[in-house]
């Protein structure tokens, strides 16, 4: 029988404009005289006239009515509350149209008699049919759901999760079959959504996934920080479950509308991570908006992910230039892929090649430029400190230089905290191009820099090597056992220099109040119990010793340098109290020669801490 309804259901779509108004225009019909009928207990000769005659004004206003509403544009089979509001909102204007009807006409012979309860009676049974009729589709089509499907826990009894289940009970290709929410709020608890029951608070996730046989667990929180994420781990933990999903964060979510395609695996980085800065959009929006936009080192973690984020905020060119050809190749398919309108330029290029990127200047006259470009790893910039000069130093004072030339708005260079009292070559070169940057301020560029901590999702990030070790379950190597680091996320970084672009006004050192750092032999732990295993037990930790030029602690910030806040609460701005000198320039134009002509290390490093140190 179910399957002849849906039948003939699908042969009527192709005429649904037309065949649901006027069926729907019949039961109004109906409505009125069965309105008629509870009221009078009978239906006299001339009570049956006066029905037809309203019905002949009334019905085309209520089917008018509800085509306003857009009630006859939704498809049946998807009704839900925000419908059923809708039905309520044009029954009650058809009854006020009836209302209406009844004070024109009632001088008129026909409506003489007119039983004025009518009207509430047949507001109250259009109301109550019109939305039985729109759920009875939904209900032909999707019955209350077999035992097939995957058996999933929800986390998170919100709008999130609402929304997740209605689409697991409305999709046939869904395959989930809900069986319980677990909510911290103790006012859902015991209530049901969908059906499905809200069992307690986090609490009780073993008891739960062991007595109805969970087979998933989705936490259906995208609000949730990465510290909310754990203790939801410590109890699952508890459970033999490692099939975890995760939603993710509401900036993640286009139009807040949560479904089944946005979830995804849980990944270590949501552990460990920490909750984005608050990004003020249009202020970001402001400047990158319409503007001819070049990004260098764009190949890398951190500038391809500001290539995406400048992406969305629609620039007028975006200009990506990295030395590497595969990786300008990989991100050319992505960006296009992704971002099909966006006007962009793929460049494989040296950013110390004054002269190729003079020409790529003057031909695409950049507005603002996010310089990424850099050598990085700390230890295999010990062994080359030539390259770290000319790539970390020699690039920037090109860049910068190219800036100043052709009159960009803002110059945003990405620092480390290893530039924070320099203890090896890669902490030091950055250290010298913030300051080269210094030299350059005018009215015509706004220089600023933004210091950042480890980035998680780098290529450079200790996390990755930990998890191939893990993977290959092999021992995982830390150099110390009180070592220390700053972490963030990848997506928080790139937010930050979004936003540094923002409110620099030039000169500034921008930092993020990052809160604690994080002991790395507690990172390795909680990534090993992360999958499911035991340190010490599962997987072995080894200490390997400081490698050369290695802090045991990260700084953010000198004691000679003045923090102050900005209008963002978890982004600080510092100030040198001690910029460099008249020669300074001149100096580190020393400093590129003797790399360039290859001069006695020794001298050249004694010059860069000399450098550093200012």
């Amino acid at each position: 029988m179910r399957k002849f309804l849906i039948f003939i259901f699908e042969r009527g779509r192709r005429f649904k404009r037309i065949s649901v108004p006027i069926g729907e225009g019949i039961l109004f019909f109906l409505i009125l005289f069965a309105s008629y009928l509870i009221r009078l207990g009978y239906v006299q000769n001339e009570y049956l006239q006066q029905i037809i005659f309203s019905s002949l004004i009334l019905i085309p206003i209520k089917i008018a009515i509800f085509w306003m509403f857009k009630l006859y544009h939704v498809s049946f089979r998807f009704t839900s509350l925000p419908e059923i509001v809708i039905v309520l909102k044009a029954s009650f204007l058809s009854a006020l149209s009836f209302s209406l009807l009844n004070v024109v006409l009632r001088d008129w012979q026909i409506m003489e008699g007119f039983p004025r309860s009518v009207i509430f009676i047949d507001f109250i049974m259009t109301f109550l049919l019109s939305s039985g009729l729109r759920l009875s589709f939904r209900m032909i089509y999707f019955p209350q759901m077999s035992s097939l499907g995957k058996r999933v826990l929800l986390i998170g009894a919100g709008a999130a999760g609402e929304q997740l289940v209605r689409e697991m009970k409305t999709s046939p290709s869904a395959n989930y079959l809900p069986i319980g929410f677990i909510d911290d709020d103790q006012r859902k608890v015991g209530s049901y959504i969908h059906g499905v029951k809200v069992i307690g608070g986090k609490e009780q996730i073993p008891n739960a996934v062991k007595k109805l046989n969970v087979e998933e667990i989705i936490i259906s929180i995208p609000s949730a920080n990465s510290s909310q994420i754990r203790q939801i781990m410590n109890f699952v933990r508890q459970t033999s479950l490692v099939n975890i999903k995760i939603l993710p964060g509401l900036s993640q979510i286009l139009n807040g509308t949560v479904t089944l395609s946005n979830i995804r695996d849980l990944a270590v980085e949501d552990v460990l991570g920490r909750e984005p800065v608050r990004l003020d959009s249009q202020l970001i929006a402001n400047y990158l908006n319409k503007k001819r936009v070049l990004v260098t080192g764009a190949g890398g973690s951190i500038g391809s992910e500001i290539c995406r984020q400048v992406a969305s905020f629609d620039p007028d060119l975006l200009i990506i230039v990295d030395i590497g050809e595969t990786e300008i190749f990989h991100l050319n398919r992505e960006m296009k892929e992704r971002f099909p309108a966006r006007k962009m330029i793929f460049v494989v290029g040296d950013c110390k090649d004054y002269k190729k990127m003079k020409s790529l200047c003057d031909r695409y006259q950049p507005e603002i430029i996010f310089h990424s470009a850099a050598y990085k790893h700390v230890p295999i910039m010990e062994e080359n400190p030539r390259e770290a000069i000319l790539n970390n130093i020699e690039a920037t004072k090109v860049m910068a230089q190219l800036a100043e030339d052709i009159g960009v708005e803002k110059f945003v260079f990405i620092s480390t905290d290893k530039a924070v009292r320099p203890t090896n070559v890669m902490g030091s070169t950055k250290r010298v191009a913030e300051n080269v940057l210094k030299c350059f301020e005018n009215n015509k560029c706004k220089y600023v820099s933004v210091r950042f901590g480890n980035v998680l999702e780098s290529r450079g990030s200790v996390v990755p090597i930990f998890k191939e070790q893990i993977r290959m379950r092999k021992p995982v190597t830390i150099t110390h056992p009180d070592m220390t680091r700053y972490f963030m996320s990848l997506t928080e970084a790139v937010q930050l220099v979004l936003q540094a672009g923002a409110i620099g006004e030039g000169g500034e050192i921008f930092i993020l109040d990052m809160g604690e750092p994080i002991k790395i032999l507690d990172l390795a732990i909680n990534m090993i119990r992360f999958y499911g295993l035991e340190p010490d037990k599962d997987i072995p930790i080894v200490f390997m010793g400081t490698r050369p030029g290695e802090k045991i602690h990260e700084e953010l910030y000198e004691d000679s340098e003045e923090e102050y806040p900005t209008r963002h609460e978890k982004i600080l701005a510092i100030k040198n109290s001690r910029p460099p000198g008249s020669d300074y320039l001149d100096r580190v134009d020393k400093l590129i020669e003797m790399a360039k002509n290859l001069e006695p290390e020794e001298e050249m490093l004694g010059l860069l801490k000399e450098l550093a140190a200012i």
